[in-house]
């Protein structure tokens, strides 16, 4: 087995002079080019099972240009020297007991071709190594280690042998280690942190290097009440900072330390700082001119000022839970920008930029208050409303900006240039009260545009004016009472103006400006039939969007303040005319035109503001629309926020912290025969919540279409990155190539496909900007919390664009997160908390489950090699599809590319109030052949704490346009035990249910169009059985059982088939007790998904198996025949457990006699009841191995018929072959995944020299064959299926076969086997396991005898290490 792809804690960086960044993931070092843009460049496994903690570079200048540390590379070394022109850098990797080294080849002109190569064997020392140094010199490579049991060595790196070891005389255990090398070992100082919670320096080299005597401590500094966990020293300053458990950094004044002689510097260090910020323990630290970096469990990385009173100046969150592992600051000299690198436990690489001592004091949390500005409102009255009104270009910039104002007494302001003026003033009318809407309309032929401003007030009056021409203003009056909203709505060449009334009415207008030669401004506007809201308490709009529809006219989706979803549809009959333009608009509506200019006022005398044409008001108002479709309060009783259109999917925000993604789709019909006229509803797909205690939604903003978010971060990257290098570099070479798309195929192809968006709203007294998919803010602003006016910019198009300001009112002053006289800086600009993702994280807590969906295949895509080492851009066009649930109570659909170890996140689904503990899925691949699947429909059920259950629709497709799969989630159904007992009047009367019950498996039992069977294993002693009907879209308990009366840990399904065709289901249990339960549900009543008629008496076991001594983790069931019987099988169940045993039980099967079947036949309509199931079951043998697994096992899959695969939290892998003669280990390889919790395994492609396999479908495990009923009524065998963990595998089962006695051959979903008859064919087959943990692991495993032939070669490079000792001393 050999890893392909690896998600990780990353635990070491490293910059390499602002042009490269060193991550050490696992055992994994890659390279990322940071110019011109950011890149990943090269990745080599260096250390085999140990973890990189560091990576020490050594500097280029030291290393001579044309030797080698190695003889056996350094003729190859030379000639790349001189060929190419390229440099190399030695870099000291270390982690564990291990060190190797390894060189960075990169190429002098471009410095982009860079190649990384292993310099001689892995070196493990016999002690921990916590931090290395080199040893300047050129004649020999030296290195300085620093070890756990505060031991100091010199190591020859050529002899691989130990010169020195010198320990201290306080023999304590380190945490961390610190190494000051000036020149020679005996200038050496070592600081160390110990469990004590202490610092110790001492000098490894002082006194006589011969002798044996341990060298005393020099210096102690203590005050921490936790453990050291990281140390770093500023030579400039005399400065030594500590990173503890207490979730403290100490500023130590130390003095001089190293250097020549190795000074130890002042007698009496003494404390200069205690900061406290952190929220959890603190990892890391380092220290920079001003500045002190600190890393930690709460995931942020706190910026500290010294030199101003030791305030956190800067906040850097941008990883998932778990927290940040890695720290590194590039070197910066004087007031230059500074890189900084973050690595999370999520796997998650971020890249942050920071400025330097001559900045702006940069201000966020606790002295974010200071980056307000306060625009120093003189006008009279309290500003109420505040927009910012559109410049007359789409790309005005933030000092472009103008911001409108309207006061209490009637009068609006607009702010521009850094002044305040009026630019109108209403009546008495529009005192106390007011709403206040504006927008930007492209003047009628001509590209000027024009900003509109529209004020209502109490009595039912609309003020619209441009805000250049105020006096061409118009008057309208919508009702006579008051005015609760106003909404501009845009579509194509027309402007619509809502306006929410009393009774609730809804008055519409059609807007238009046309400018004259002499720039005059005309306003003319065109009544609309009314909207009708339905009757409720909070009767008004405050929310609506336009839809583009020819088929079925204009369609309106409106929410209002009872958090109501509505559809409306406007008739063809009513026609727009504005003067001779009768194609303004695909919009419909009434005739009638006002027009005003230079200031005339026409006002309709029955308030529907219109100055004529009395006959067409009374047909608009009998001609009032009501709504098709109302989702009630789908967004709770505070109202919905908003609501936009993007591709086909409509979206809405609420005060409920949620965004419901829906869509407009034809109402069914009761039956087919029926002529109904078609109807329209609102159907919402899914839900998707904010982070914890974001509850005020406003509304969304998409990421640029067409742009992943990691190639537009790399967009702003770019810029950046070539600018910066431009002074520095000037040999750069700028050329880059940029992506087109083409907008029209761009639109077509994304039609009805959900979009990568983020949430704004109100997180506590923050204005936040949040990314779902990320976890993470990208912009905060500390306003106050809700119920204030607010505007963002930029607000055009409805996208963000990555960054952005927020103007305010805020107890009577208007203000701004931007200075408006001042552009947004680089780093400003980008407006985030979240930096720029090198690489995307996952979960950061652990990952309890895995479950693989199928393989996607591209579109077009080049297929290139990849060489050894490095990673090319270009994507490949295989990805595995799998869904992984976490502690972090989400799931996230993944693409992993097996090829470029490459991992995409898709969706992250966020509904879990609890961890998810187990994952299970049908899945349908369609749009293509064999292996060329190009889109999956996947039912996924999801399950775990809380007793809660949610089920989803998935649709994979492939992005041509970005080269990658997409997911589109739609939100079938969910259930909670106790939502029953929540809803009752008198619940605190009556007890509820364990509140802690949680499901540990949930498998898919059976499956009929339109439901599918569940049968779930829970926490509180009970095996319940669920039914989940996607067109009901809920989620059933049909009936439950207490046999186990302890907790359930783990369930599995078997179907069977004789020769007759009947059908059986087995169901196999186990609890903590270690006995499983194998369970007979052939009756139909017990497989029946109507909950209506379930009233039998649960079943009891027909079989009980002692398995274990304690708890069963994990089942695996399988199949096989008994020769020429066709009326018996053999079922196999391997259980796995705590007691670390792996257990292979044999279960004989005996049919019921021909013509007392009691099992079900293929159609599933039957003219008489079955008669009684006489199917016997019993145990035929038991085999096991008592020490599987050093620890309690996880998880357990079967591979391929007898193979099996087995994980445990002692991080191994293991394979296993079963037979008639017993349980034999066959592999197991180290995981770099620490608790393993699940397992995904497939079998993967045959490479057989014939045409047919081409066809072939992978993942046995993730395909189900349906049965169908034939054309002319006759029911069609079912192929036996056999289930573990949700995920069905076939097996068929011929005459031939039994009569030669043949073993049983698994058969892949599309029904070509793969098994153990391969001779024949001299097939290669390679199987996939995905293990899941504190990360992410993907193994591929080859066939025994490929290993078998390869296994020398191969087993030789695996063990390719030397065990350093210590040189003899010669006499």
């Amino acid at each position: 087995m050999e890893t392909t792809a690896l998600v990780a804690p990353v635990t070491a960086l490293e910059f390499l002079q602002d042009e490269f960044l060193l991550t050490g993931e696992g055992p994994v070092l890659t390279v990322y080019s940071l110019q011109p843009h950011p890149k990943a460049s090269a990745s080599l496994s260096v250390l085999q099972h140990y973890r990189i903690h560091g990576i020490r570079p050594r500097h280029p200048t030291a290393v001579p240009a044309q030797s080698s540390t190695t003889g056996s590379c350094e003729k190859r070394n030379d000639e790349l020297t001189s060929t190419s022109g390229s440099f190399f850098y030695d870099l000291a990797v270390f982690g564990g007991k291990a060190v190797r080294l390894v060189r960075l080849h990169v190429d002098f002109q471009t410095r982009e071709h860079v190649h990384l190569e292993v310099m001689g064997p892995l070196m493990e020392l016999q002690d921990w190594a916590l931090d290395v140094h080199w040893l300047p010199g050129d004649k020999h490579l030296l290195l300085c280690v620093a070890v756990a049991h505060n031991s100091a060595l010199l190591l020859d790196i050529n002899t691989k042998k130990v010169l020195v070891q010198r320990s201290c005389l306080e023999g304590c255990l380190l945490y961390s280690a610190l190494l000051l090398v000036h020149e020679s070992w005996a200038d050496t100082v070592l600081i160390g942190g110990t469990v004590f919670n202490q610092l110790v320096l001492w000098k490894p080299g002082g006194g006589d290097e011969k002798s044996e005597h341990k060298a005393p401590v020099e210096r102690r500094l203590l005050g921490h009440s936790g453990v050291i966990f990281s140390i770093s020293y500023l030579q400039e300053k005399g400065w030594l900072a500590s990173a503890s458990d207490d979730r403290s950094v100490r500023l130590w004044g130390v003095g001089a330390l190293g250097g020549p002689g190795g000074k130890c510097g002042d007698l009496n260090p003494t404390c200069l700082r205690v900061l406290y910020g952190h929220q959890a323990r603190v990892f890391s630290v380092h220290l920079s001119s001003g500045k002190v970096f600190s890393a930690g469990e709460d995931g942020a990385c706190l910026v500290w000022d010294w030199a101003g009173g030791g305030k956190v100046i800067r906040t850097l969150k941008g990883h998932r839970a778990g927290g940040v592992r890695a720290l590194a600051v590039s070197e910066g000299t004087g007031d230059e920008e500074r890189w900084v690198a973050t690595g999370g436990a999520d796997g998650g690489v971020r890249l942050w930029r920071v400025e330097g001592n001559g900045e702006k004091k940069e201000t966020t949390e606790e002295a974010v208050t200071e980056k307000l500005t306060d625009l120093k409102f003189p006008g009279q009255g309290l500003p109420k409303v505040v927009c910012i009104a559109g410049g007359e270009s789409e790309n005005a910039g933030w000092t472009q900006s103008r911001f409108v104002v309207c006061t209490d007494q009637g009068l609006v302001y607009q702010y521009s240039a850094g002044q305040w003026e009026i630019v109108w003033q209403g009546t008495s009318e529009f005192q106390s009260y007011c709403v206040m809407e504006s927008t930007t309309i492209r003047v009628k032929d001509s590209t000027a545009k024009v900003s509109l401003c529209a004020v209502g007030n109490l009595s039912g009056s609309i003020q619209v004016f441009p805000m250049s021409q105020p006096q061409s203003g118009i008057l309208l009056t919508g009702g006579s009472g008051k005015i609760h909203s106003l909404i501009w709505q845009e579509a194509k060449e027309s402007l619509y103006l809502l306006a929410s009334g009393a009774e609730g009415l809804v008055y519409r207008w059609c807007i238009k400006v046309e400018m004259d030669e002499s720039c005059s401004i005309t306003v003319g506007v065109n009544p609309l039939p009314p909207f009708f809201l339905p009757p409720c308490a909070k009767r008004w709009l405050t929310a609506a969007v336009l839809l583009h529809s020819t088929s079925q006219g204009l369609l309106w989706v409106c929410g209002d303040r009872r958090g109501s979803l509505l559809l409306f549809q406007e008739e063809g009959k009513f026609q727009q005319k504005f003067g001779d333009d009768k194609n303004m608009n695909e919009g419909l509506v009434a005739d009638g035109t006002q027009t005003v200019k230079e200031g005339r006022v026409a006002e309709g005398r029955d308030g529907t503001g219109i100055g004529r044409g009395e006959p067409k008001i009374k047909e608009l108002k009998d001609q009032t629309l009501h709504s098709l479709s109302c989702l009630f309060g789908v967004h709770g009783k505070q109202g919905v926020t908003s609501v936009c259109e993007h591709q086909g999917l409509l979206y809405s925000t609420g005060r409920d912290g949620c965004v419901r993604v829906f869509r407009v789709c034809p109402t069914p019909r009761g039956k087919p025969e029926e002529k109904v006229p078609e109807s329209l509803q609102l159907e919402v797909l899914r839900v998707q919540r904010a982070c914890k205690g974001m509850e005020w939604l406003e509304r969304v903003l998409f990421l640029e279409t067409g742009i992943p978010v990691e190639d537009k971060e790399e967009e702003e990257l770019r810029g950046e990155f070539e600018n910066h290098y431009r002074t520095k570099s000037p040999n750069v070479k700028e050329g880059l190539v940029e992506g087109s798309f083409e907008r029209e195929e761009e639109k077509t192809e994304n039609k009805g496909r959900e979009a990568r968006f983020v949430i704004l709203g109100f997180h506590a007294v923050q204005f936040v900007v949040w990314d779902p998919v990320r976890q993470e803010k990208l912009l905060a602003v500390p306003c106050g919390g809700g119920h204030r006016s607010w505007s963002l910019w930029p607000s055009n198009k409805g996208v963000w664009p990555g960054y952005g300001a927020l103007v305010f009112i805020k107890q009577g002053a208007v203000l701004t997160s931007q200075p408006p006289g001042e552009e947004p800086s680089w780093a400003g600009r980008a407006g985030r908390t979240g930096g720029w993702g090198l690489r995307e994280g996952v979960h950061g807590k652990g990952i309890g489950c895995v479950c693989r969906l199928g393989r996607i295949r591209g579109i077009g895509n080049q297929i290139q090699s990849k060489s050894s080492g490095n990673m090319t851009d270009s994507e490949e066009d295989s990805w595995e599809i799998v869904v992984t649930g976490g502690e972090d109570t989400s799931l996230t659909v993944l693409a992993i590319n097996p090829d470029s170890g490459s991992i995409k996140v898709l969706s992250v689904i966020t509904d879990h109030i609890s961890s998810v503990r187990t994952i299970t899925s049908i899945t349908h691949p369609e749009g293509g052949s064999g292996n060329q699947t190009q889109s999956l429909h996947a039912l996924l059920v999801s399950a775990g704490g809380r007793a809660q259950m949610q089920c989803y629709r998935l649709l994979v497709t492939w992005d041509t346009q970005r080269q990658i799969p997409s997911c589109q989630v739609i939100q079938v159904a969910s259930h909670r035990l106790d939502d029953q007992w929540e809803r009752r009047r008198n619940r605190h009367k009556t007890v509820k249910m364990d509140p802690e019950t949680r499901y540990m498996c949930v498998v898919a039992v059976d499956e009929t169009p339109g439901s599918v069977l569940l049968a779930v294993a829970c926490s509180d002693g009970a095996l319940r059985f669920f039914s989940v009907s996607e067109v009901k879209r809920q989620i059933d308990l049909l009936w439950e059982t207490f046999y186990h009366q302890r907790c359930v840990l783990s369930v599995a399904t078997c179907s069977l088939e004789d020769s007759q065709g009947n059908r059986y289901t087995l169901l196999c249990s186990a609890a903590t007790d270690g006995k499983i339960a194998v369970w007979n549900l052939t009756e139909p009543s017990f497989l029946s998904t109507d909950s209506s008629s379930c009233t039998l008496t649960p079943p009891i076991p027909c079989l009980l198996i002692p398995a274990h001594q304690s708890g069963v983790n994990s089942l695996a069931v399988w199949r096989e025949n008994v020769g020429q019987h066709e009326d018996r099988c053999l079922v196999t169940v391997a259980g796995g457990g705590d007691d670390g045993q792996l257990t292979v039980s044999t279960i004989r099967v005996q049919y019921p006699e021909e013509g007392k079947t009691g099992g079900s036949r293929g159609s599933s309509q039957m003219s008489e009841p079955p008669a009684l199931n006489q199917m016997s079951l019993d145990l035929h043998s038991q085999s096991n191995t008592l020490l599987a697994h050093a620890a309690p096992l996880t998880d357990l899959k079967l591979l391929s018929p007898g193979l099996l695969v087995t994980t445990s939290s002692d991080q191994r892998v293991c394979l296993w072959k079963f037979s008639s003669a017993g349980i034999n280990h066959r592999e197991a390889v180290y995981s770099h995944v620490a608790d393993a919790a699940g397992l995904a395994v497939w079998e993967g492609e045959m490479m057989v020299q014939q045409e047919e396999d081409d066809k072939r479908k992978t993942g046995f495990e993730s395909e189900l064959e349906i049965a169908k009923v034939g054309q002319k009524g006759g029911p069609t065998s079912l192929r036996m299926r056999c289930e573990t963990g949700g995920r069905f595998n076939e097996d068929k089962e011929t005459a031939d076969e039994a009569k030669r006695g043949e073993p049983d051959e698994v058969e892949s979903g599309s029904g070509h086997h793969v098994g153990s008859t391969s001779d024949e064919k001299q097939a290669e087959a390679r199987g996939w396991v995905l293990v899941c943990g504190q990360g992410l692991q993907l193994l591929r495993v080859k066939n025994a005898e490929m290993e078998t032939a390869r296994g020398g070669a191969g087993q030789h490079k695996e063990d390719h290490r030397v065990k350093v000792t210590l040189q003899e001393k010669s006499t």
